[in-house]
C-alpha cells in the first residue's frame, strides 16, 4: 500500500519515512549540515509530530553507545547522526564496538555541501572546505555491513529501507549513510512511500538437516563433551533450548567472557567462566556464538577432540585470521539449531551415560559455588575494598527487574543473573568508553527497570562522562553507576607481567603509563548533572552506600555514582 505525506524538504521526509520504520529515537550531535533536519524536525513539532524523537547527545561516544543500550535491550536498530567526517571520527570506536557486537543501528552523518554556490545548502563557512574527504565512507568502511551516500530525494526510500534491512539481517550490525546538505535541504512537497516496506530483512535460517544430524552423532557418542559460550542470549530465546542441549547431553556449559546472559548461572550444569581447566578432558567442545573460546598460545583443546561451531557466523567470516578448528559448522539462528540439535541428541543419547555425567557436573557446579562465595567472604574485611567483595554486594542488589551493564570490571563469579536479557557486557571489539552510554540507553529501551552500570575508572575517562551524565539528566534516566577505581590502567599492567614476568617493570614495581593518580573526584561529576554522588572507602560501610544509592535512582529518580576505592591492581 502507498502512503502520502505532505513535506517540505527531503530531511522532512527522511524523518517521516523513520517513524513509519518504527525508529523511536534519533540520537544526534549536531553540527552545521543538521540545518535541513533541524528546520524538519521544527516542522514536524509544529503539526503535532513527535517521532521519531530526538535527543541531543554532546559527544559522538555518548550517542553511539545509547543507540547500542537501546537495540541490545530491544534489538530494534535506532539512528544516530554525528557532524561530517569528523564527527565519524569520534563515533568509530562505538561503531567497531556493534560491529563486532552485532548490534544493529543505522549511523549517519552529514556529508560536507558539495557544491560551493548555487544551491540550497551549498558551502558557506570556512570548514566546508577543510572537512570534506575524497572518501567519507573509507573511515568505517571495514566496520560497516554497508556504506552509502544519499545522492538524490528520489532514492530515499530505497537507500533508507535498505540500510535498515541490512542491519537487521544476520550477523546483525552497524550501517553507514551520509547525508549531503543539498539533498536534505531539496524542497519536496509530497513524498509517497510504501507502508509496510518492500525491503525486509532476510528470514530466520537454520543448519542443515545433515550437518545437525552428523553433530548429535558426534555428541551423543561423546565421553565428555563440553559447550563453550559468550553471546547465545544477543537472542533471548536462544536460552531455552540451550538448557534444553544441555540436559539431554549432561554437558556442562561455560561463560567465556560472556557478553549476555546465555545460561542461567544457577542452574546445576552451569560450569562457570572459564573452561581451560577442563579444555584437556572433552573429546568434543562445542563453540556457540563466541568468537575466542580458548586461547591457543595458553591452552587448547586435545589434537583428536571433534569441534562443533554454532552460530549465524561460525567462521567469524569478518574476522581476518581466526584458526580454530570447525570439524561441523551449524551456520543460522542459533535458537533454532540448538533446538533441532536438542532434540536430534535426545534420540541418541544414552541415558545412564547422561545421568552420570549430570551427576558429576552438578557437584562441580556445587563446589565452584561454595568456594565463589568463600572468596567473598575472605576478602570482605579489605582495605581498600577488594572487587570480588564489591561485585558480591552489587550481586546482592540485583533482583529479577535489574539489568546490569558490566564495562570489566564486575567479577561475574561473585553474582548470580538468571533471567535473559538481564546482563549486557563489553563488545569484543573492548573500545572503552561504551558502558555509561549503553546503560542510559538500557533505561531508555526499559524504563520500568532498574539499571546498575559497572565501569573501571579508565572505562569511566572514556565513556565521556559530562556528556553521558548530562543526558541522563536531560531524558530524565536515571542509573545508579558505580566505578570500581583502581587508580590505574590493570589490562596493561597484567599485559606487562604477562610479557616479561621477570623483567624490569615487575621487578622495580614500576609501569609507566598505567596509573590514573591523582584520581578525579568521579562523584562531583555525576552531582553536578543533579544526581547523587557519594566516594565509598570502608567496605563495611558498601551494602548501605549501595542502598542510599539505589534509593536515589528508585525514589527520587535521580542518576546516582559510587565512587568505590579499590585496591591497586
Amino acid at each position: 500500500m502507498l502512503k502520502r505525506a505532505s513535506v517540505g524538504s527531503v530531511a522532512e521526509a527522511y524523518l517521516e519515512l523513520l517513524a513509519a520504520r518504527g525508529v523511536e529515537y534519533f540520537f544526534a550531535n549536531a553540527g552545521t549540515d543538521f540545518a535541513p533536519i533541524v528546520e524538519a524536525y521544527a516542522r514536524r513539532a509544529a503539526q503535532g509530530q513527535a517521532l521519531p524523537r530526538p535527543i541531543t547527545v554532546p559527544h559522538e561516544t555518548t550517542a553511539v553507545a545509547l543507540a547500542h543500550g537501546y537495540a541490545m535491550v530491544t534489538g530494534r536498530p535506532q539512528v544516530v547522526m554525528v557532524h561530517v567526517i569528523v564527527g565519524t571520527a569520534n563515533a568509530l570506536g562505538g561503531i567497531m564496538n556493534a560491529a563486532r557486537a552485532n548490534v544493529p543501528m543505522l549511523v549517519t552523518a552529514g556529508r560536507t555541501p558539495i557544491t560551493e554556490a548555487g544551491m540550497p545548502g551549498s558551502r558557506n563557512l570556512h570548514i566546508h572546505w577543510a572537512q570534506e574527504a575524497f572518501d567519507q565512507g573509507a573511515i568505517v568502511r571495514e566496520f560497516v555491513k554497508w556504506d552509502y551516500e544519499l545522492r538524490l530525494g528520489a532514492q530515499l526510500e530505497t537507500v533508507v529501507d535498505r540500510a535498515l534491512a541490512i542491519a537487521r539481517s544476520e550477523p546483525a550490525g552497524p550501517v553507514y549513510l551520509t547525508l549531503p546538505r543539498e539533498v536534505l535541504a531539496e524542497r519536496l512537497d509530497e513524498f509517497e512511500y510504501s507502508a509496510p516496506p518492500r525491503l525486509v530483512d532476510g528470514g530466520a535460517a537454520v543448519a542443515a538437516p545433515a550437518a545437525v544430524a552428523q553433530a548429535a552423532r558426534i555428541l551423543a557418542a561423546a565421553r565428555s563433551p563440553i559447550l563453550i559460550t559468550k553471546a547465545a542470549g544477543r537472542d533471548p530465546e536462544a536460552v531455552r533450548p540451550l538448557v534444553a542441549l544441555a540436559e539431554a547431553l549432561g554437558m556442562p556449559v561455560f561463560d567465556q567472557w560472556h557478553t549476555y546472559v546465555n545460561f542461567p548461572h544457577d542452574h546445576p550444569l552451569h560450569a562457570g567462566f572459564d573452561p581451560a581447566p577442563y579444555l584437556g578432558e572433552a573429546d568434543v567442545v562445542v563453540v556457540l556464538e563466541s568468537d575466542v573460546p580458548w586461547f591457543p598460545a595458553v591452552g587448547a583443546p586435545r589434537p583428536e577432540a571433534a569441534v562443533v561451531q554454532i552460530g549465524h557466523d561460525p567462521l567469524f567470516s569478518r574476522y581476518p585470521i581466526r584458526g580454530f578448528a570447525v570439524d561441523v559448522a551449524l551456520p543460522g539462528l542459533p535458537r533454532l539449531t540448538l533446538q533441532a540439535l536438542a532434540e536430534a541428541v535426545r534420540a541418541e543419547a544414552d541415558a545412564r551415560s547422561v545421568a552420570a555425567r549430570r551427576q558429576r557436573w552438578e557437584a562441580e557446579h556445587q563446589r565452584l559455588r561454595e568456594a565463589w562465595a568463600a572468596h567473598a567472604r575472605a576478602v570482605r574485611p579489605a582495605r581498600p575494598i577488594d572487587m570480588a567483595w564489591l561485585s558480591r554486594c552489587i550481586g546482592n542488589l540485583a533482583d529479577e527487574r535489574t539489568l546490569v551493564v558490566n564495562e570489566y570490571d564486575l567479577d561475574p563469579t561473585q553474582i548470580c543473573r538468571r533471567a535473559p536479557g538481564s546482563y549486557f557486557g563489553s563488545s569484543p571489539a573492548s573500545g572503552l568508553g561504551w558502558g555509561l552510554g549503553a546503560a542510559v540507553g538500557a533505561k531508555l529501551a526499559a524504563p520500568e527497570k532498574t539499571v546498575i552500570c559497572c565501569v573501571g575508572d579508565g572505562a569511566y575517562y572514556f565513556g565521556a562522562p559530562a556528556s553521558t551524565h548530562w543526558v541522563a539528566r536531560a531524558q530524565g534516566l536515571p542509573v545508579l553507576f558505580v566505578v570500581f577505581n583502581n587508580g590505574a590502567w590493570n589490562a596493561v599492567k597484567q599485559s606487562v607481567r604477562h610479557h616479561a614476568p621477570d623483567g624490569w617493570a615487575v621487578r622495580t614495581e614500576s609501569m609507566p603509563l598505567t596509573a590514573l593518580e591523582p584520581a578525579l573526584d568521579y562523584e562531583l561529576i555525576c552531582r553536578a548533572a543533579g544526581g547523587y554522588g557519594e566516594r565509598v572507602e570502608d567496605p563495611a560501610e558498601l551494602p548501605e552506600a549501595l542502598g542510599r544509592a539505589l534509593r536515589a535512582v528508585q525514589d527520587e529518580k535521580r542518576q546516582a555514582l559510587l565512587n568505590v576505592i579499590c585496591q591497586r591492581p
